[in-house]
């Protein structure tokens, strides 16, 4: 046979065998051939797939790792600003409630005229109990001005500068303020002892001093205006043999939470150092 005619049979051969092997596939014969053929390739597909997945991590993760730091580190700076953001509020809001109360007690005082100054500082000093606020001179501030919150009296001006001045608080030993007892109508002076207790002294034995009783500022001496809350009587000591008895008080301001404060502007005290009780 020649090439020319061997080469027809060749091909014709090779179709009737495709189409053979494609009538068997769809017949279903030819799949436990494919099945043990497969096999293999698939164990080796898989090897080489794994082998390609830890390659491929291995050249990536170094870029993936410094993404999701430098994405922590954002996360962690957005955080920190939210919680600033935060803190700001709830301090805003706590100035708004004591700037509220504080324009409240000032609205009850018409007669009055008031600065407010916020307290920016503390005396170190623990035999000297002081603040520091942020109006001085140039506000029009003096010394013996006396210092309110809407609980009630806080002290005095007791040194002034440009920009700030110092309070001299109700808890210091050098201060004294007279008073009045609201329903006993008993007066005496408010004196604090070195541990920062604050007790009215010189009150007539007669009195009928109560716990609970409201304390208030007499007017007595011309150091501070009359009726401004200084506390409430917590117990009375009363003896026999004393020609005086003396009542502990609990003060309404609380000087360690001092934040903003009033300054009466309008009340011309005594000379500083002139004053008495």
């Amino acid at each position: 046979m020649s090439r020319s005619a061997a080469q027809p049979l060749f091909a014709l051969t090779l179709i009737l065998v495709a189409l053979g092997l494609l009538v068997l596939n769809v017949a279903g014969y030819t799949q436990p051939v494919e099945s043990l053929m497969l096999r293999p390739l698939a164990a080796v597909q898989g090897w080489v797939a794994v082998r390609f997945s830890a390659v491929r991590d291995l050249l990536t993760s170094p870029r993936d790792i410094a993404a999701l730091r430098a994405r922590i580190a954002e996360l962690e700076a957005e955080n920190a600003a939210l919680q600033q953001q935060l803190i700001s509020l709830q301090e805003e809001v706590t100035e708004a409630r004591v700037l509220s109360a504080l324009i409240q007690y000032a609205r009850s005082q018409p007669e009055s005229r008031y600065l407010a100054a916020a307290v920016i500082g503390r005396d170190p000093n623990p035999f000297i109990r002081s603040i520091w606020i942020s109006a001085g001179s140039d506000q029009g501030l003096t010394r013996g001005m006396p210092v309110v919150t809407e609980r009630g009296l806080v002290g005095r001006v007791a040194g002034v500068f440009a920009t700030v001045s110092r309070v001299q608080l109700l808890t210091d030993p050098e201060l004294a303020v007279n008073v009045r007892l609201q329903d006993s109508r008993a007066e005496g002076i408010l004196e604090a002892e070195v541990n920062g207790d604050l007790w009215v002294n010189l009150i007539p034995q007669d009195a009928n001093v109560q716990p609970g009783e409201l304390v208030l500022t007499s007017g007595l001496g011309g150091s501070y205006p009359p009726d401004i809350p200084v506390g409430r009587v917590v117990s009375v000591r009363k003896r026999d043999f004393e020609l005086f008895q003396r009542a502990l008080i609990e003060p309404g301001v609380d000087f360690q939470d001092l934040e903003l404060v009033l300054i009466i502007t309008n009340f011309q005290p005594l000379p500083f150092e002139a004053t008495s009780p």
